[in-house]
């Protein structure tokens, strides 16, 4: 029930994404009429809509991934045949003549008068179909989710209760907004005007719509401000929840250092060590148990080694590893697949080697731990006492001082006095591991497969599980493209004849790419240029100032890092032999 709240609530949030920003025009042009019988089937057809749309992205697919772009077209011809019609009664009457049957015209709704519930709910239809490629963090949750459990109704639900969020505070704002339309229609008589400036915000967001700001500019500004709020919220709810059910069964105890009392933390109780059964193989260690680890201080660390945020806190985990194993603290890692091959145990075993991680790793391929913690998230930490209980949670990268002052207090607890800890780890991360640039970070995470891709532009289209040859146009920011002879599957592109490579338009101071070698396991060279040219300076760790490397194993290759000041560039990769395959871009 805490998912639904939370994607619910995270839905009200999109009020101040930049994100929200092309729908508005066309949701304030309902102020003022019927609320029942024109914002509200409005809204419907935005909520359904989303979430149809969504659920298919779920199942993946080339037919989900052509419905999603035809339908965007659509939309936004519907919508600037209804700012026309804003403009001019006149003009309405000519331009929305041939959709009749769809309903009543469209001109006059706009107009003022009396429109149909169906109209509206058109409306809404269109509104959804735009805003869907741009919901944000939760929308990539509900969507992980589904890749890992399959798409469901529970997908479904989540999907609706996000858009229902987001049409509830439309909803309210609509209604202030009609007030405010309505007293001023009343004191100055400006109707006409009025009805003639939404026209003209309705066309100024169908250019903007069509220009792709919508999903580059406005959803480059999104990543600086509601992903934060919609952490906190997830943070602040599963912290609420924990604490009123702790103080429920009285389960938690005051701190003290009252001498008649051992020291105990005042962190609440937010459930039991669930079961470490399930793995299919255990590395470093022997397979773990509860019962074995009773009286421990337990940190467990779900993560998967192509996986950006996670490498990035590795080397905290494994500085708190080294530093309080003494103290009594065991950390487990529990890795579990993204993509298919990180299933493959030998691919596990050698990120393991190449990370430096010395403490068990539990290889969770049928995700039976990951359901036991019910966990949803990459990386996720999970801090557990020494009576086996869950005191706190963490999901994401950050936040490091909090955590690692949560293993002292519960050190701290486990010996009975306050007196432990002392300073925080200060790793000295490289390449990939180092802290992001989230201040300059204007380029999100893109998918290669079709299972999952986004913003590809080739002008061929995504030929699915077909050998199919590609080329690159003009791109726009956060846009990437194939080039040369490329067969796209579900997770991953594979090259098919050398010389073929991949474009993208980025803005941030990293830029990483999962690759690998494919089914033959040969290595297969590569060469990056940025802006046509070598990188030298703006190089990444796995390549050199002339922009060459080598893919040599699946996982996760940074290829630039800027030295200098971080602004859109465009990324080449040319690779020099055949049979490599590519599964995502992440920055930094």
């Amino acid at each position: 029930m805490i998912l639904f709240t939370i994607a619910f609530l995270a839905g009200v949030l999109t009020i101040v994404s930049p994100c929200i920003l092309p729908v508005l025009p066309f949701v304030f042009s309902r102020a003022g009429q019927p609320f029942a019988r024109s914002v509200l089937p409005m809204l419907l057809g935005k909520v359904v809509t989303f979430a149809g749309v969504a659920t298919l992205a779920a199942l993946g697919g080339e037919w989900a991934v052509q419905a999603n772009e035809i339908g965007r077209y659509a939309a936004i011809a519907v919508l600037a045949v209804f700012g026309v019609t804003l403009l001019s009664p006149r003009v309405a009457a000519v331009v929305t003549r041939p959709a009749v049957a769809l309903g009543n015209r469209l001109s006059q709704r706009a107009a003022g008068q009396k429109g149909s519930v169906g109209a509206s709910f058109l409306l809404g239809v269109a509104t959804g179909l735009l805003w869907a490629p741009c919901a944000g963090p939760i929308l990539g949750l509900v969507l992980t989710g589904a890749a890992l459990h399959g798409a469901n109704v529970e997908t479904t639900l989540l999907l609706t209760a996000y858009a229902a969020g987001a049409a509830t505070s439309l909803a309210l704002a609509v209604v202030v907004g009609g007030r405010v339309f309505a007293a001023m229609k009343q004191s100055l008589g400006i109707g006409e005007r009025l009805r003639q400036g939404l026209g003209v915000a309705v066309l100024a967001g169908v250019a903007a719509i069509a220009l792709g700001l919508d999903t580059g500019l406005l959803a480059r500004l999104s990543y600086a401000s509601t992903t934060n709020l919609e952490q906190s919220l997830l943070d602040h709810l599963r912290g609420n929840s924990a604490r009123a059910e702790a103080v429920a069964s009285n389960r938690i105890a005051p701190a003290t250092n009252d001498a008649r009392n051992a020291y105990q933390s005042n962190l609440p109780v937010e459930g039991t060590f669930p079961s470490l059964d399930g793995a299919v193989e255990w590395l470093n260690s022997e397979p773990l148990t509860t019962e074995q680890l009773r009286g421990k201080v337990v940190l467990v660390d779900f993560w998967t080694y192509s996986c950006i945020n996670c490498i990035r806190t590795v080397p905290y985990v494994r500085a708190w590893a080294e530093k309080y194993r003494d103290q009594g603290l065991i950390v487990i890692g529990v890795h579990a697949p993204e993509f298919a091959f990180e299933k493959r145990i030998d691919n596990v075993k050698r990120a393991v080697r190449n990370f430096e991680i010395g403490y068990p790793v539990a290889i969770d391929n049928d995700f039976a731990i990951w359901r036991a913690f019910g966990n949803n998230y990459w990386p996720a930490h999970y801090f557990i006492d020494a009576k086996g209980r869950i005191r706190h949670s963490h999901f994401g990268e950050g936040d490091y001082e909090r955590s690692e002052r949560v293993i002292q207090e519960l050190l701290a607890e486990a010996a009975g006095d306050r007196r432990t800890g002392g300073g925080l780890v200060t790793p000295n991360a490289q390449g990939a591991e180092a802290a992001p640039d989230f201040a300059r970070l204007g380029s999100g995470e893109d998918y290669i497969g079709y299972m999952r891709a986004s913003n590809f532009i080739s002008p061929e289209g995504i030929g699915v599980d077909e050998a199919r040859d590609y080329t690159v146009e003009e791109l726009r920011l956060n846009q990437w493209g194939l080039a040369g002879n490329w067969t796209m599957g579900a997770e991953q592109a594979t090259l098919n004849r050398a010389g073929g490579g991949i474009t993208y338009r980025f803005s941030a101071r990293d830029l990483h790419l999962v690759l690998g070698p494919g089914a033959s396991g040969r290595e297969v060279r590569f060469q990056v240029k940025v802006d046509g040219v070598a990188p030298g300076a703006d190089h990444g760790s796995d390549i050199d100032a002339d922009g060459n490397g080598t893919v040599s194993e699946t996982r996760l290759y940074q290829l630039i890092r800027q030295s200098g000041d971080v602004r859109e560039r465009t990324f080449e990769i040319r690779f020099l032999d055949r049979d490599v395959e590519a599964f995502v871009f992440t920055f930094g």
